[in-house]
């Protein structure tokens, strides 16, 4: 029986720990990460926190959550949210579930053995699907990202980086180096 989206809030503002989805109506908890995936994604965190001006940008390591059209909420590992969105949510929806419907400039996904394949097959689309501008998939064992950034008409460009540096698209100032992340 599918959950409700008010249910899904419920659970997950209760349950924090529980880190919860919403996919299609099925509740899903977030599963334990590989020390890859945690240090990758820590690393990424780390380095778009030392370059964004925190009163432009805030940065959410596998807490915010992303609501889809279709109903779906996800957490991604990584995502800036523009410091207007938080201000806003905290001034009309104090105490609430941290959603966000808006297109983000940047959300990162890194990859892990236990959430790979859904991660690829269903997140990353619904992130395409919502209108966020820039996705990367980090691939802690392979040492590659996946980039989609979105085009004026909507498509993505998919590009896979083997290494160097890289500037998020819509992130002016921020290079993130490859090799020290996967260090």
């Amino acid at each position: 029986m599918p959950v409700s989206e008010k249910t899904y809030r419920q659970v997950a503002l209760e349950d924090p720990d529980g880190k919860w989805e919403l996919a299609c109506g099925r509740l899903r908890s977030k599963p334990g990460m590989t020390v890859e995936h945690g240090d990758t994604a820590a690393r990424v965190a780390t380095e778009l926190i030392l370059q964004l001006d925190k009163n432009e940008y805030s940065v959410r390591a596998d807490h915010g959550r992303l609501h889809v059209s279709s109903g779906s909420y996800y957490i991604p590992d990584v995502c800036i949210i523009p410091r207007p969105h938080v201000d806003r949510k905290r001034r009309e929806l104090p105490r609430r579930l941290e959603v966000y419907e808006e297109p983000m400039p940047l959300v990162v996904e890194v990859w892990s053995p236990s959430t790979g394949d859904y991660d690829v097959e269903e997140k990353l689309r619904e992130y395409q699907r919502r209108g966020d501008l820039e996705i990367w998939r980090l691939h802690p064992y392979e040492q590659t990202l996946i980039r989609w950034l979105r085009n004026a008409d909507g498509s993505y460009q998919e590009t896979l980086i083997n290494g160097g540096s890289v500037q998020p698209a819509h992130l002016p100032g921020v290079s993130i180096d490859l090799e020290a992340l996967f260090e």
